[in-house]
């Protein structure tokens, strides 16, 4: 007896996922759109949150900057579990083959003296500053309303304890291994004077009720530790005789530069809500005007530190540089907002 196999194209009933459809209709959906779109609650909730009955447990007025529609907003990554996961594997593998190459050749234990100054006062006592990040990122996981802005902050916050490893882990490499390096970091956070400001700082944005305002007040702290720390320090670094930072701080870097893409494209879509574009347009004028100065008193405490070690460095130059593309980069985004 012969048998003849044969194919049968079975022709999927639809397309896609129920919530995709309703938004975009029954055509083939990336898997980013099948993740995000309407996937948070929005009725038949248990209860309300006893700390505040006037709330649902998934509510828009835990913040005053608001979107007409949160799904009007997607992540320019395109960052679901998969591809995130995948993504932040590749980095922290990369972290770990540059230290290893620097462990190896012992050149973080021999990097000049001012160098090891910078590390051991300002950059691994970051680690502090990147926990408080995590929280206030936590605090957007928790009450952002809609999917697609809830998983950004999810992902953040994820990456605010993967920075913090990675700082823990380059203090141990150039103290020879020795965990008391991180001891001596964390004495640093709780006392040294040129800390106290930005230790205050992200302490009072940890208890910032809208969610919204404490990221951004995060991302105002970033947007000039990162460009001046991993960025213009590492020409400084290479002709100083430090490439042993330089490689280091690449990767902080590269985190920072993913990092704005998906805030600028929030900020932006707040900017330009069809609803609620100029009421959020005066809420981040309001937010920048809170916090933008005491940000920069903070960030030029750290500079200081810089610039007495470092003095080639250009550090004060480089954060006035930093300030004025900052100012510059918000207005656009506000449209003048700032």
């Amino acid at each position: 007896m012969q048998y003849e196999l044969r194919y049968q194209v079975i022709e999927p009933k639809r397309q896609t996922y129920q919530n995709v459809i309703e938004r975009l209709g029954d055509q083939p959906a990336s898997r980013y759109l099948e993740a995000t779109l309407d996937v948070e609650p929005r009725e038949n909730f248990h209860y309300r949150p006893t700390w505040i009955q006037d709330r649902e447990l998934y509510d828009e007025r835990y913040s005053q900057l608001r979107l007409t529609d949160p799904y009007s907003y997607t992540d320019p990554r395109q960052y679901y579990y998969t591809p995130y996961i995948t993504n932040r594997a590749a980095l922290h593998d990369e972290f770990g083959k540059t230290l290893a190459y620097l462990e190896q050749r012992d050149l973080l234990v021999k990097l000049p003296r001012e160098w090891g100054t910078v590390l051991s006062s300002v950059v691994v006592p970051l680690r502090h500053y990147e926990s408080g990040a995590q929280l206030v990122s936590v605090a957007g996981a928790r009450f952002a309303y809609g999917t697609s802005l809830e998983q950004c902050c999810t992902f953040a916050a994820f990456d605010r304890i993967g920075n913090a490893q990675m700082l823990s882990r380059l203090g141990i490499a150039a103290g020879g291994g020795a965990a008391e390096v991180l001891q001596v970091a964390k004495a640093q956070w709780l006392e040294a004077d040129h800390l106290q400001p930005l230790r205050r700082l992200v302490e009072e944005i940890m208890i910032v009720e809208d969610w919204a305002e404490g990221l951004l007040a995060v991302d105002l702290i970033d947007s000039l530790v990162y460009p001046l720390l991993y960025n213009r320090l590492d020409e400084t670094a290479l002709l100083g005789g430090a490439g042993a930072y330089s490689l280091v701080s690449q990767h902080l870097f590269t985190w920072f530069t993913d990092q704005r893409k998906w805030l600028d494209a929030l900020i932006t879509a707040w900017a330009n809500d069809p609803s609620h574009a100029e009421a959020n347009r005066a809420a981040l004028a309001r937010i920048n005007d809170v916090w933008s100065d005491r940000v920069q008193d903070a960030v030029t405490s750290l500079v200081s530190v810089v610039e007495d070690s470092i003095p080639q460095s250009g550090s004060k130059a480089s954060l006035a540089a930093i300030i004025q593309s900052r100012t510059v980069a918000w207005a656009k985004i506000t449209g003048g907002a700032a």
